[in-house]
């Protein structure tokens, strides 16, 4: 019976094989991939994104959290029209193309060379930013600057290496960017950026980490039929020590004021409680006095009855007086009344 039995079973199995062929491999298209991998850009993806999207997400810094560096961009626009025009002698367009985060080892391995790249410092802020300025902007700037004839294009030359006048000349250009940079902080804070030096290649212009978020703005600059882009590239480290500046919604924000709490501050700082300290002698030791110091050994003080002390809270000298006595305790008779601010504050 048990082998009538596997010959049927066998026989089965070649007539559902025969019934049933075998499916083909699917193959996903990009929908289905970005859906699997969490990269949806329907209207409901950024609610339910995951997976590989949410790590990405979650290491990167969107410049919107600092929102006045935008309109520190848009007086950039503006200030740097009107100083080009005045530079080149040529009508000078500045716009911006976008603004944008990401990580500066991202930004290095993407720059289009050739390029020059301008190294600056800041100076009040002690810290370092770069831009970058491609070979259409290079090559136009050098002919408008020594009189090219407009309509025609510029002329490149690919694959050799900067001449020194170009370099003179694009430097002269970086000095013009960066004053209008500057004068662009000035309504939050005076910043002063100074040239440091002018590189060609990415791996000697490293003022970050590979890892570190940094802010992106692109310029379009457009002289007539020529023109090129400029990337101002500014690391949030150097941006920090105006971090707080940076996150207001508009000039000059700041919260109102509340009297009541302010009063209530105000009443209970009379109820606090300080500790002071009545200072008879000061003496200089070495170290090594002191640590040698030994249980019933004596210090001597050089403060005789009715002589001068002083009177301290922490380190803050309050009042001078004389040391006493009354009733068997001693005491200080304060003679100097307590020291004031000049604008008339304890």
């Amino acid at each position: 019976m048990g082998t009538e039995e596997e010959d049927m079973a066998a026989a089965w199995g070649e007539e559902l094989e025969e019934a049933t062929p075998a499916q083909p491999a699917r193959v996903l298209n990009q929908a289905e991939i970005d859906s699997l991998m969490g990269f949806d850009e329907g209207p409901s993806g950024a609610e339910q994104a995951s997976g590989i999207q949410r790590i990405i997400s979650s290491g990167l810094v969107s410049y919107e959290r600092l929102p006045m560096l935008e309109i520190v961009f848009d007086r950039l626009v503006r200030i740097m029209s009107t100083s080009l025009r005045n530079f080149t002698s040529d009508n000078v367009e500045v716009s911006i193309d976008n603004i944008l985060s990401l990580r500066f080892g991202d930004y290095l391995n993407s720059i289009p060379l050739p390029a020059m790249l301008a190294v600056f410092k800041a100076d009040e802020w002690d810290n370092y930013g770069l831009m970058v300025i491609d070979s259409a902007m290079i090559y136009s700037i050098v002919d408008v600057l020594l009189g090219g004839r407009r309509g025609t294009a510029a002329m490149r030359i690919e694959g050799r290496p900067y001449t020194t006048i170009e370099r003179n000349l694009v430097e002269r250009l970086v000095h013009v960017v960066l004053a209008d940079l500057s004068a662009s902080f000035d309504p939050l804070c005076p910043v002063t950026f100074r040239f440091e030096r002018l590189e060609v290649n990415p791996r000697f212009a490293t003022i970050s980490r590979l890892s570190n978020a940094v802010v992106l703005g692109r310029l379009r600059i457009d002289m007539e039929d020529r023109g090129g882009r400029m990337e101002l590239l500014l690391p949030y480290a150097t941006l920090e020590p105006v971090r707080e500046l940076l996150l207001q919604q508009f000039m000059g924000e700041k919260f109102g004021r509340d009297s009541i709490w302010e009063t209530h501050l105000a009443e209970e700082l009379w109820n606090t409680e300080i500790a002071l300290e009545v200072v008879l002698d000061e003496q200089p030791m070495r170290l090594s006095d002191v640590v040698d110091l030994q249980v019933g050994q004596r210090i001597v003080l050089n403060a005789v009855a009715g002589g001068a002390v002083q009177v301290r809270c922490g380190s803050v000298h309050l009042f001078d007086g004389h040391v006493g006595r009354r009733k068997n305790r001693v005491a200080v008779r304060i003679d100097t009344p307590m020291r004031r601010s000049p604008g008339g504050e304890r």
